[in-house]
């Protein structure tokens, strides 16, 4: 830095201060003295403060900061308190520039002290409505476990939202501990210090600059002059994080203007709700797909949802537009409206990108219209109920059913057909987290019944379930069932286009209709009645640097479809329900453009007539 003097008149000066900041100080070695039971390099992946290395261009830790070093020592006192060691401590953290002043060295000294093992917990309070023996319940260790200072927190967070559940806002637990140095054990009395109900004086919402208040508002489970409960400010949080339309909810309490008043601060960071998604699949055999959608999941910041999706294929083409309000009339019913009109190519060879069925399979078009609309029933369950009218229609080269080369079985359901169906969900969401699962467990049941005008009748069952088990740091495995059975009533049989087809997005490894009853001569897909599809599935870090945002996913897909009514079977059509399977490697980067997926599948069990693929790739981008 070089100060200038500039002589101005009237005994006046301009002092300037000239910076040269030069190039950042990177961080060329970490060493550590004193560790006898972790390896550096255990320790350097429990510090921020990273070694610089040329694959790092697009990472900041790798700079010298004082303070990120100041923040390491705690997190390397937590590590070690969390593995037992509670006498740690960090004797000194010591920093050292080289002489050609291009980078420091980083020496950092510890005391691990001996491991520790639990000892005895107990909880001693003055709240009359806390039970003790059951508080005792929600202590998650053992007399005999090794010390971890994260289960003494867990207890002490699980105290304080029991405590909140009660109507104490501000109680404070504190965990008292009683070392037995000989022995190497810590006794544990959780000290329960009765605080003030509280009632809430205010709820202030920031950080919204594009979503209207009310949209966040009508989220919290809390109103103003509401006795203040932890378990619904925490399940406000989960709403508002719900809504997709933050990066990060923060709910924070402060004094209100008198000791039974609290002010509840609800800090909220925007991010793109709009949607620009580009897609494309390819197939082992002939099939490419390209999809087109732009959506805005908050209109206007006020919460509704539109979206405009345009796919095209050489078996499908889709347009369809939707739009939905989730508070319909001010009250919690979400109400919505879809348009679409598709065209879907069964056969085994396309017809063309806006053809018409130049290939050798069938094409169903359809036209219509839907409404919906849906509440929750408890704080976990809901139910939407729907109606459906569309036009349906089945056709092919007529030139194909007379050569044979079309199975008699499509030829048979050629025509138009009105379709006019009532329909019902109901939903259990038990999960922790609506974005980032890694625990708890959805179930779905759907009902739809057919025939209450136009030429179609049949009831229609799908049901789902998935459950998600958090093993590691951000390794998740989940679980996850679905199936459906479709049945005519009042005389009529199941129609072609009704039936399920499975394949694609739903059965990765296979195409699109690759799978199920088919004409062994023709080699037309069928569909079937009935369907059973599970997957397992665990997510896992690639242990590439957290910056470059790839992630992946070890999948094993297996299921069966089949069940065609008697009228549908015939001479060469295969019906079976034998089991499928597939497994395969999932590729997630969130990169610079939009997130990119890639998945490779390896077919573990086919029937000779299915049809399958073994590489899927899709990308997009927000706005």
């Amino acid at each position: 830095m070089n100060p200038k003097v500039v002589q101005l008149p009237q005994n006046r000066v301009d002092l300037i201060f000239e910076i040269s900041e030069g190039d950042k100080t990177g961080v060329k070695k970490i060493n550590f003295i004193g560790n006898k039971k972790f390896s550096d390099g255990d320790l350097k992946d429990v510090m921020v403060t990273a070694e610089s290395r040329w694959w790092k261009f697009l990472e900041s830790n790798d700079n010298y900061d004082p303070d990120r070093l100041a923040f390491d020592r705690e997190q390397l006192r937590k590590f070690y308190l969390s593995k037992g060691y509670a006498d740690f401590k960090v004797i000194s953290a010591v920093a050292e520039l080289t002489r050609d002043r291009s980078a420091f060295f980083i020496t950092i000294t510890v005391e691990e002290g001996e491991r520790y093992k639990f000892g005895k917990a107990s909880i001693t309070t003055t709240l009359q409505d806390l039970n003790k023996e059951a508080l005792l319940k929600l202590v998650n260790f053992k007399e005999g476990d090794w010390y971890n200072a994260d289960k003494i927190d867990d207890v002490v967070e699980s105290i304080t939202f029991v405590a909140g559940a009660s109507g104490y806002a501000f109680v404070d637990v504190r965990p008292r501990l009683t070392r037995d140095v000989e022995n190497r054990i810590i006794d544990v009395e959780f000290q329960i210090i009765e605080g003030p109900r509280v009632y809430v004086e205010r709820i202030n919402i920031n950080g919204n600059v594009r979503t209207l208040d009310r949209v966040i508002r009508r989220e919290i489970r809390l109103v103003e002059g509401d006795a203040y409960n932890k378990i619904l400010v925490d399940r406000s949080k989960a709403r508002v994080r719900g809504l997709g339309y933050f990066k990060d909810v923060e709910i924070t309490e402060e004094q209100g203007s008198a000791p039974d008043k609290t002010i509840i601060n609800v800090k909220v960071e925007e991010q793109s709700t709009g949607e620009l998604s580009i897609g494309a699949g390819f197939s082992s055999t002939d099939s490419f797909i390209t999809d087109f959608s732009i959506s805005e999941r908050n209109l206007l910041g006020k919460g509704q949802s539109l979206r405009l999706r345009l796919q095209i294929s050489g078996r499908r083409q889709q347009i369809d537009l939707s739009f939905t309000e989730p508070y319909f009339l001010g009250r919690r019913l979400a109400a919505g409206i879809d348009l679409f009109k598709n065209s879907t190519n069964f056969g085994s060879n396309s017809g063309g990108i806006f053809g018409g069925n130049t290939g050798t399979g069938f094409r169903t078009n359809s036209i219509g219209f839907g409404l919906r609309t849906g509440f929750a029933v408890t704080r976990n369950t809901s139910l939407s109920l729907r109606y459906t009218l569309r036009s349906d229609k089945i056709e092919v080269n007529r030139t194909f059913c007379d050569s044979g080369l079309i199975s008699i079985r499509i030829c048979d359901q050629l025509g138009t057909f009105v379709n006019s169906s009532l329909g019902a969900t109901y939903s259990i969401d038990k999960r922790n987290d609506p974005i980032l699962p890694t625990r708890g467990w959805t179930a779905t049941i759907s009902e739809d019944v057919a025939g209450l005008a136009g030429d179609v009748r049949y009831f229609r069952t799908e049901a789902s379930a998935a459950t998600y088990y958090g093993i590691w740091t951000d390794v998740v495995a989940s679980f996850t069932l679905r199936g459906g059975y479709i049945k005519g009533w009042g005389g009529k049989d199941v129609r072609l286009n009704d039936r399920f087809f499975r394949g694609g997005n739903s059965f990765r490894g296979f195409k699109f209709a690759g799978l199920g009853p088919r004409d062994l001569v023709t080699r037309d897909a069928l569909g079937g009645n009935l369907y059973g599809l599970g997957t397992i599935e665990l997510s896992f870090p690639t242990g590439l640097p957290e910056e470059f945002g790839i992630k992946g996913a070890l999948f094993l897909d297996a299921g069966t479809l089949g069940h065609l009514d008697k009228s549908a079977l015939g001479p060469n059509i295969v019906d079976n329900l034998s089991l499928r399977s597939s497994a395969g490697v999932s590729i997630f980067w969130d990169s610079p453009f939009g997130p990119v997926r890639l998945d490779f599948a390896h077919i573990l069990r086919k029937e000779s007539f299915d049809e399958t693929e073994t590489f899927r790739f899709s990308a997009g981008t927000r706005f």
